[in-house]
């Protein structure tokens, strides 16, 4: 497994970076004053699959806004329209949504939007 990226170091406050790992993915530890994050998901992982399977939801619920620094993610809405997105690209994606990562590289992303919505569902489950 290639090593996970430290991204969100300097977005954050002080402390020892200690990424949160799940099922082909990690997640900077979670701060509620925090805006941004840096996440590093691995080649297989599936939003359905990795986080919805745990918590029982089908779709991502949270809104994002983010900035694709590396690898190519899929992304299908609630009512089935598919974009692909690559290295470069700058996104907003409403709630309902499913992810997943295309190819062998890992996909790597900044959350601009949605950071902290995110860490509150997803974490610790």
């Amino acid at each position: 497994m290639p090593a996970l990226v430290p991204l969100a170091v300097f977005l954050a406050a002080p402390a020892p970076y200690q990424p949160a790992h799940y099922d082909l993915s990690a997640l900077p530890p979670y701060r509620p004053q925090q805006q941004a994050i840096g996440v590093v998901y691995e080649p297989g992982w599936r939003w359905s699959e990795h986080v919805g399977a745990k918590t029982g939801a089908q779709l991502c619920e949270v809104e994002h806004i983010c900035y694709v620094l590396s690898g190519r993610s899929g992304l299908r809405m609630r009512d089935g329209t598919e974009k692909v997105l690559s290295a470069g690209d700058v996104f907003a994606v409403p709630a309902g949504h499913d992810s997943w990562v295309i190819g062998r590289e890992p996909y790597v992303s900044l959350h601009l939007m949605g950071a902290s919505d995110y860490g509150a569902q997803h974490r610790g489950r």
